[in-house]
């Protein structure tokens, strides 16, 4: 702008004033903004770069805003009114530019270009660190907004989980106008020394430029080679891009999903914390596989599929950290709950087999790298309900599986499979036991 506007001063002015705006998440942050733009927390200060400004605030704004309770909830973010209720002393955590539905007022202006890195969730006042997500409304309030480019940083995790985000995956892998992402599988490649699971994601929103999505991973700080792909090919978006001429192959058999027979949430009807079992075995007690240990139970206790406890049954935790460097594991070793058994909700049922062979069968086959690769895909956190194994195909259990006849039936080539190899490490079922929960 040298050229239009040759007075130093008068171009700042003009920048400060009339193209930089921004929206604080809290008064602290603001002033930290203002510092950094500005180099001055008062914009009308006498140390302030911009000389135009009226008020202390400039064009980086905080306001106090307070949430919109409907049914013990803010109808804007989803806060607990119990939790976030508070006098006017505390932070209320009530985002200005998403507790409005006219966001376009907070300026009454367009934007050209909006960035942000929006705060990512909030207590919901559940047990331990129990919270809702936040990060998916300001991408959807900066979408209103309609600017010609838009640009955030937020978690990976809405790929392929995340609570209550269904829509906005939907959403997004539908939207031909996201035109880059790139992918940090570790979180501290991109904020050291920051642990987010399932790592943190940034993306290119273009408003005139549709077409396909150039998606770059990011995996022990290195950037591997990007691939231009239809980010609504499938339901969930699928992190590495050597995974998709494999994931094609499979889907070609058109086979029935693992998933399909797999149980729900709390198979017995026994949370987590269920307690009351004993130590030694007595007369007619039934096994119950727990957190981290085994004890026996009446049957007459068992108050959900109780027809499962005299049948073989492939049991595996239900949560198991995916970690961040490879090759991993990727998901638990696969425990064999045989005749008169059940188990808490640390667990999911695999399957219900007729006999101790196809239980057997089974195990070695979620043992094998190819299926764990496959419920890789879709893993982008330490939980693994039953639409992670989705991908996985149902085999023959009458005949063992092993990673290389798998990788004949599916037409892998070398390079597919060396690719496998690089990803997931060997797991040893001779150490079987159910005290490997991570």
């Amino acid at each position: 702008m040298e050229n239009v506007i040759p007075d130093k001063q008068e171009r700042i002015n003009h920048i400060l004033k009339n193209q930089v705006f921004g929206i604080a998440i809290t008064e602290l942050t603001s002033l930290l903004s203002r510092r950094s733009v500005y180099c001055s927390k008062i914009a009308n200060g006498q140390y302030s770069l911009c000389t135009e400004f009226s008020d202390e605030q400039g064009n980086l704004r905080f306001e106090k805003m307070n949430h919109s309770w409907h049914n013990e909830k803010c109808k804007f973010c989803g806060a607990n009114k119990s939790e976030y209720d508070r006098g006017e002393e505390l932070e209320s955590y009530a985002y200005n530019f998403i507790h409005t539905d006219k966001p376009e007022k907070i300026f009454n202006m367009k934007f050209d270009v909006i960035v942000g890195n929006p705060p990512y969730q909030l207590s919901d006042g559940g047990a331990q660190a129990s919270a809702i997500p936040l990060y998916h409304k300001f991408v959807q309030q900066a979408k209103k907004l309609n600017p010609r480019f838009l640009v955030m940083i937020i978690p990976s995790r809405w790929f392929a989980g995340g609570r209550g985000l269904d829509d906005f995956r939907a959403d997004m892998l539908q939207d031909s106008r996201i035109r880059k992402i790139i992918d940090f599988h570790n979180a501290s490649d991109c904020f050291p020394g920051v642990e987010i699971k399932g790592g943190v994601c940034y993306f290119l929103w273009e408003r005139d430029n549709k077409g396909q999505c150039e998606i770059t991973p990011v995996v022990s700080g290195s950037f591997l080679k990007p691939m231009s792909r239809n980010l609504g090919a499938y339901d969930v978006l699928v992190r590495l891009n050597d995974s998709i001429p494999i994931l094609e192959k499979v889907k070609a058999k058109k086979e029935k999903s693992f998933s399909e027979q797999m149980s729900s949430q709390k198979p017995f009807g026994f949370r987590t914390n269920f307690k009351a079992f004993k130590k030694e075995k007595f007369n007619n007690a039934i096994k119950i596989f727990a957190f981290k240990e085994i004890g026996w139970i009446e049957r007459e206790k068992v108050i959900q599929n109780a027809q499962w406890i005299d049948e073989h049954k492939i049991i595996i935790s239900r949560s198991y950290n995916g970690g961040y460097t490879y090759p991993h594991q990727i998901i638990n070793k696969p425990l064999h709950a045989e005749k008169g058994s059940c188990c808490t909700e640390t667990y999911i049922v695999c399957d219900v087999v007729a006999n101790e062979k196809r239980a057997i069968n089974l195990q070695k086959y979620i043992s094998t790298k190819f299926f764990r690769f496959l419920v890789s895909l879709r893993k982008v956190s330490q939980d693994n309900p039953k639409d992670r194994f989705s991908f996985v195909p149902i085999q023959n259990y009458d005949e063992e599986w092993t990673d290389e006849k798998l990788y004949k039936k599916y037409g892998l080539d070398e390079s597919e499979i060396n690719f496998i190899e690089s990803m997931i490490r060997p797991m040893d079922l001779s150490k079987n036991s159910n005290d490997n929960e991570e």
